[in-house]
């Protein structure tokens, strides 16, 4: 018996009650002796050995490696031939051998198996008995009898096992009594005619007869044995993504349903991933390169995922699953956002060409947490939660939300879009303008919400948050990309795109609320910023919330192999300025929207 769960009181208390069970009939019903004739004794000692090489010659069976050993054989055939008395003392010297064989496996183990055969012979013997069936005779008269006793006997061992891991597991006991069932009905079967021909050997040529039982099981045991190796090796490749050596879309597939069926109500996670712009890198380093890329990440994600009892696979070109059970959305988000930092960090030749400098992939997760969806749904929801996070400049995981205020007003609002063209400039001049614009953006629909703006300051606040840094598509590639701090030189060019931005959103009329925005959200509370040096309520409304939005997502922007503020050392930035760079009537809203909107950043 193998341990497949956690042990509980309810489990240890059952199996001492099958344990004393069985221990108390086998002292009451056996009626034990030492006057066995010699050619008895040979027999029972005879009988012992091969059941205890069946014991160690199992026949695995597949698919799903399960053992099936001969014991029973012996058992039954001991029942018709010799009766109750001899089964239980062969059934006695075989349980003691095997402990003294198999002495590292627990004590309580041996003597729940020796109570669970216990009771099996002893119910299969009455039934053989009560039914008609004669000790010491094989004969189509008593078929019947033969074939009934083998089915008490297969029942009695189906429950108690089944029970035990009822008890060790939370799925319902008639599913478990139906799939042991399933397996074991044809395997009694055959363990009741092998019985039967082992029962006109010993009649008839006893020596003999159990040579060729002996000889019979050991082939059967060995050839199983090369056929189950060249099963699972069979079963490896057809599950195995070729390239990556991780499991495929097809196994992965089958095991989510699989995992959906029998654990409907239990939570789990599912992230889907896809490698950014591996198609550029594919095209500056060509195909065979690219494919050293996905073995390397598939390296990479088994390496992450190994420690975890996690499902991962290759879904499909460079779109790769993960299955978490019993994991929440946090504890996913975690795992997952950890996993992209690492990725980022790990250099492969040649992802210096990618926008990020980098190797990276964008994830979206999504939880079910005992809401009865299909795995078509789930698979949907984490693809657009994907997607979103490719939409905000990739190298993002985001969570699925079906009541995102951000990702509702992406949908609804068609000047978003109008505007979120122009940001897209950045993605192939400066990624991290871009991404930088969309988190601002995200952070300014939900503070919007959190101040309960009007319907237009909302609106033009939310606008102005995507298009504020518009003036830097003026600035050079060589600066906006520059590692390490700029000379003062670049730092003065720098300084002008928020001139060259109020100049591009002049030329719209539809967009001239965003001016004060564009052009105004680098001045300080306190008078030293720039470019006019405004001070305190001169400064626009609007503009001095957007400082603290811009502040915050700068101080936390991610970049590869650099270190960065976490969110708690920018809260405390925030707050050490207020007054000073910012308008301290905002810092402490904003700081609680950011601590109740985004707990997962904070806490990664």
């Amino acid at each position: 018996m193998n341990n497949h769960g956690v042990f509980n009181k309810s489990s240890n208390i059952y199996v001492l009650i099958i344990s004393m069970l069985g221990c108390s009939l086998f002292l009451l019903l056996g009626d034990f002796q030492l006057t066995y004739s010699s050619y008895e004794w040979t027999i029972i000692l005879s009988l012992t050995i091969v059941n205890v090489l069946c014991k160690h010659f199992t026949i695995l069976i597949p698919p799903k490696g399960n053992a099936l050993a001969m014991d029973s054989t012996i058992y039954l055939v001991s029942i018709f031939i010799f009766g109750l008395n001899f089964s239980l003392t062969l059934l006695l010297m075989s349980s003691v051998i095997v402990a003294i064989y198999q002495v590292k496996t627990a004590w309580w183990k041996h003597l729940f198996n020796f109570s669970s055969f216990t009771l099996m012979i002893i119910a299969g013997y009455y039934v053989y008995i009560a039914t008609g069936g004669e000790v010491g005779a094989v004969g189509f008269p008593y078929m019947h009898s033969y074939v009934l006793a083998m089915i008490v006997y297969m029942l009695l061992n189906i429950f108690v096992i089944g029970m035990f891991f009822w008890f060790i597991s939370n799925d319902p006991l008639l599913q478990i009594v139906k799939v042991f069932l399933k397996e074991s009905i044809f395997s009694y079967f055959s363990i009741l005619i092998l019985s039967l021909i082992l029962g006109i050997l010993l009649l008839h040529q006893p020596i003999i007869g159990l040579i060729l039982f002996t000889a019979v099981i050991l082939m059967l045991s060995l050839a199983f044995k090369q056929h189950f190796k060249l099963y699972e090796e069979a079963s490896k490749k057809a599950n195995r993504d070729d390239l990556t050596g991780l499991y495929n879309h097809g196994y992965f597939k089958e095991t989510f349903e699989t995992i959906m069926k029998t654990q409907e109500m239990k939570r789990l996670s599912l992230a889907m991933i896809d490698i950014d712009d591996f198609k550029k890198y594919n095209d500056c380093h060509g195909h065979l390169q690219g494919d050293e890329l996905l073995k390397h990440f598939g390296r990479l994600l088994k390496e992450g995922c190994s420690p975890y009892n996690y499902t991962y696979a290759r879904y499909g070109g460079e779109e790769f699953v993960i299955l978490m059970p019993e994991k929440d959305a946090f504890e996913a988000y975690q795992f997952l956002n950890g996993l992209r930092k690492k990725i980022n960090d790990s250099y492969f030749k040649g992802v210096e060409v990618l926008p990020h400098g980098c190797l990276s992939f964008s994830g979206g997760i999504v939880t079910h947490e005992g809401e009865r969806y299909d795995t078509s749904e789930l698979l949907d929801r984490a693809d657009q939660a994907l997607y979103h996070a490719k939409a905000q400049g990739k190298n993002n995981v985001h969570l699925y939300d079906e009541n995102d205020v951000y990702q509702k007003s992406l949908n609804e609002e068609k000047n978003i879009e109008l505007l979120e063209q122009q940001v897209r400039i950045f993605l192939s001049k400066d990624v991290y303008t871009y991404k930088h614009s969309k988190r601002v953006f995200r952070y300014a629909v939900n503070f919007a919400q959190k101040l309960r703006l009007s319907e237009r300051e909302g609106k033009v606040l939310i606008l102005g948050a995507l298009i504020h840094d518009i003036g830097k598509i003026e600035i050079s590639r060589d600066i906006l990309n520059k590692k390490g701090k700029l000379d003062p030189d670049e730092w003065e060019i720098m300084k002008k795109h928020v001139t060259w931005g109020k100049d591009i959103i002049s030329t719209n009329k539809a967009l001239s609320e965003l001016v004060p925005l564009v052009e105004l959200h680098h001045e300080r509370y306190d008078g030293k910023g720039y470019p006019h040096g405004l001070q305190g309520e001169s400064i626009p409304k609007l503009a001095r919330i957007l400082c603290i939005i811009d502040s915050f997502d700068a101080m936390t922007t991610e970049r590869p192999y650099q270190a960065t503020k976490s969110y708690e050392e920018a809260i405390q930035e925030l707050r050490k300025c207020s007054g000073q760079q910012f308008d301290p009537q905002f810092v402490e809203p904003f700081i609680e929207m950011i601590e109740e909107k985004y707990p997962f950043e904070k806490v990664v």
